[in-house]
């Protein structure tokens, strides 16, 4: 009986000395080898002790915050391709970007020659109450010079933006002036503008393209439809093409204004955030309005949001090509230090129930990046056959076919136009010089080309100054060999850019606009659309082996 019990306890006893002698070896490495480290050093905690070493023993002096400034970006890429952080210098920035108003001098500018030249002067801003104009060169800011191999678009916003009610001392050259100007400004607000352009394409046909979704573009789409109706709009296009997203919120009230009550707009969800729903109220303006929304591979995000819930409800007709794919959910955390962490939390989803993101994996992070290249080059931008369709299939209100895990896909696809592409064109639109003749053209004809009154008398003007011919020459002066073959094959492109660029340089953003959607497929398709059946999608038809 006694040796049977002896037994039986041997395994316990042999268990019990083996964890004694683990503890007891790991408590003299940690003391006698240097290690000053809790016995419990695993997973998350792993990082903080990592860092208390290098502080502690590192043979070098280690700054700590750069480090961490370092190291952050690379745990959140770990994640997602969308998870960031954004240092403390660069986050208000990323802030102002999609506010209402920034602080600033109200002047929108480009670089050439190492100096920085304005484009345009915002009205009612600081820069045009004390008399700064268009084809201004700014030489010095606050009695430093600034030209030269230091002058950079980045390092010119820091030295021109600033707190409100600050103040900046410009030196100025001017055409026309023998010496240099100075102008003392005090910053103030400057608006942000979303709406790029409103305006009535046809007799019945209103036109607004968005450019981002910030704090301002809900409150300026609707002074939009509205003077668009007051001009008698019967049909709209909404522009989204090269909108990559901001916030959802505007993104949503948007997409009410179009939609019957209690539709579905959006949801999200994610691990540690349950469903929302976000539904229409009903009191949008313009329910039943023939609606075409335009989209391309540089549609994202909260253009998606947008373009999803119109899809999905059948409200409109989507024209263009596959969207990019962002169908993930950002939260901003802030750090004390003004540092920002931007962590996705959630998954948002379309009223059929898909997820437009688009798939990324661990470790591929330039296969992510290098998405809209690998479509080009399979030939999605050209044909529609060649598109992937990735994720399941969804069925929207009417029962047409949608598909998830990669974009929206239109319901009308405009393969990108590439006739007249050559060697020639790309290399000079590449290289900048279409964008460099057209400033230098514009800035030397600035009073005449703003004495144009319409985009139409600016086009008519232009097509008179063999343009082409010019820019050629002033493109061989800069290392771009003259090529007349490849130079009158991509006649159509050169001019189309060079007008475009000059209209916008003297012009407006709008005018610009204007001058582009003359020739745009897109947007011709969208009319043909309205002057056949409104643009409302309908139903699949049943096959001739299913009906009665």
């Amino acid at each position: 009986m006694s040796q049977n019990r002896h037994s039986r306890y041997t395994p316990l006893l042999l268990a019990l000395c083996l964890i004694a002698g683990v503890l007891i070896g790991t408590f003299y490495a940690n003391h006698f080898s240097g290690n000053r480290l809790s016995i419990i050093n695993t997973g998350s905690n792993k990082l903080n002790y990592l860092l208390q070493i290098i502080d502690n023993n590192y043979v070098d002096t280690v700054d700590m915050s750069e480090l961490v400034e370092d190291a952050m970006p690379q745990i959140l890429s770990e994640l997602d391709p969308h998870s960031a952080y954004i240092g403390a210098k660069n986050a208000q920035e990323s802030v102002d970007e999609l506010k209402s108003s920034f602080s600033g001098i109200g002047v929108s500018f480009v670089i050439q020659q190492d100096t920085v030249n304005i484009m345009s002067v915002i009205k009612g801003g600081p820069s045009e109450k004390v008399g700064l104009m268009a084809g201004d060169r700014i030489i010095s800011i606050d009695d430093k010079p600034f030209v030269g191999k230091e002058v950079n678009e980045t390092e010119a916003m820091q030295r021109l933006k600033g707190p409100k009610g600050s103040k900046v001392k410009l030196g100025i050259r001017r055409s026309g002036e023998q010496k240099p100007l100075s102008f003392l400004i005090i910053r103030g607000d400057i608006p942000q503008h979303t709406v790029d352009a409103s305006y009535m394409i046809d007799e019945h046909t209103g036109y607004i393209s968005i450019s981002k979704f910030g704090e301002s573009t809900y409150p300026e789409m609707l002074v939009a439809l509205a003077q668009l109706n007051v001009e008698g709009m019967k049909n709209l296009i909404i522009d989204l093409r090269g909108n990559r997203g901001g916030y959802m919120h505007p993104a949503i009230q948007m997409a009410n204004v179009f939609l019957p009550k209690n539709k579905l707009v959006v949801y999200t969800e994610g691990r540690k955030s349950p469903r929302e729903e976000f539904r229409s109220d009903g009191q949008g303006a313009f329910q039943s309005l023939p609606l075409v929304v335009l989209v391309d591979e540089g549609s994202a995000s909260a253009s998606e949001i947008f373009a999803g819930a119109i899809q999905d409800n059948d409200r409109g007709t989507i024209i263009g090509r596959r969207s990019f794919g962002k169908g993930l959910v950002q939260q901003p955390i802030e750090y004390r230090d003004g540092s920002i962490v931007r962590l996705t939390v959630a998954r948002y989803y379309t009223p059929s129930g898909r997820c437009i993101q688009k798939p990324y994996q661990k470790g591929h992070d330039e296969e992510y990046e290098n998405d809209l290249l690998a479509r080009y080059e399979r030939g999605e931008y050209f044909s529609p056959d060649s598109i992937r369709q990735q994720g399941p299939q969804y069925k929207t209100s009417l029962g047409r076919t949608v598909y998830g895990g990669g974009g929206i896909m239109p319901d009308i696809f405009i393969p990108q136009d590439t006739t007249g592409v050559t060697s020639y064109y790309k290399e000079a639109l590449f290289r900048g010089l279409i964008r460099q003749f057209a400033f230098v053209y514009t800035d030397e004809n600035r009073k005449r080309l703003e004495s144009m009154e319409s985009v139409a008398d600016l086009e008519r003007f232009l097509k008179r100054q063999n343009l082409l011919e010019k820019f050629a020459s002033y493109a061989e002066k800069r290392g771009l060999k003259r090529r007349n073959l490849l130079l009158y094959k991509s006649r159509r492109l050169f001019e189309r850019n060079l007008f475009g660029a000059i209209i916008y340089n003297s012009k407006d953003m709008e005018s610009y606009q204007q001058f582009l959607n003359e020739d745009d497929p897109a947007v011709a398709r969208a009319l043909e659309l309205f002057n056949t059946n409104g643009a409302f999608p309908k139903a699949p038809q049943p096959s001739d082996n299913t009906k009665n």
